[in-house]
């Protein structure tokens, strides 16, 4: 059996040891990032010019991205669904499968994974770029909060706009879920749209949807904030920042789905 020498271990203790307490500094200082833009949210919400121009650039500019991959997804649920409900005689039911699988789980996070791919990394080089040329210190110089200023307002209209892409991505997917079961495939229109509407609850699917959604957004938006403003200030560093706010995201959003669905299932 192979063993490492003492001095070989205690490096690969030490390495590991180290990367833990700088993961841990990580975490406290992302904490603290979160509660002061909390604090500078009241400065910030009370010019609502930024807070708007924001949702325009994470959520307006999100639009196409989001529009065509949700009808995607819609037909692509509307093709599976039907093989699988037809061995049971219940194709008529392909509108639920496709309404419920879009508002419980596949809206919010599909949703928050094309945010993350496209706004999220567009907020971390922005702000990484500013630190990069110094005007987050400028405007330091001049008395002028950053998080105030930069920093807050991207954050609310990252949290406002999530939601309401996640809606638009279930309504355009049920569209896209229609155009395959109805015209292509030959299921009665009125029973697609009878029994959607009788299985879908507002309170336990679209309320549900509705939480995970601005919970995501929060995710999101903050991780790419993070990222951006503790990034070095050169090229590689922006660039590694940008890249740690895709994955970091991800994964975020992944796991507080599993922590989510299993408190509303309970």
């Amino acid at each position: 059996m192979f063993k490492l020498p003492g001095a070989a271990l205690a490096g690969v203790l030490r390495g590991i040891g180290h990367r833990l307490i700088e993961q841990f500094w990580r975490l406290g200082s992302a904490a603290r990032f979160f509660a002061y833009t909390m604090i500078y949210s009241g400065e910030s919400l009370r010019r609502p010019r930024l807070v708007i121009r924001e949702i325009y650039f994470t959520g307006v500019l999100s639009l196409i991205i989001i529009m065509v991959s949700a009808f995607f997804v819609g037909m692509v649920l509307a093709l599976q669904g039907y093989n699988t409900l037809q061995k049971y005689g219940s194709s008529e039911a392909i509108g639920v499968l496709v309404a419920l699988s879009l508002v419980r789980e596949l809206g919010p996070v599909v949703t928050a994974l094309l945010f993350a791919g496209r706004a999220g990394t567009a907020i971390t080089a922005q702000i990484g770029l500013m630190k990069a040329t110094e005007q987050l210190s400028a405007m330091e110089m001049m008395a002028v909060s950053p998080i105030a200023r930069v920093v807050a307002p991207r954050f609310w209209g990252g949290v406002i706009a999530m939601p309401l892409l996640a809606a638009l991505f279930s309504m355009i997917g049920v569209l896209g879920g229609y155009m395959v079961a109805v015209p292509l495939i030959g299921v009665d229109e009125g029973a697609f749209w009878s029994q959607m509407q009788a299985s879908v609850d507002f309170r336990e699917d679209i309320l549900n949807g509705v939480i995970k959604s601005c919970v995501f957004g929060v995710a999101c938006t903050m991780i790419a904030l993070f990222e951006g403003y503790d990034a070095p200030p050169t090229a590689d560093g922006v660039s590694r920042a940008t890249t740690r706010t895709v994955v970091n995201s991800s994964l975020a959003v992944l796991g507080l789905d599993f922590v989510l669905t299993s408190f509303m299932i309970s």
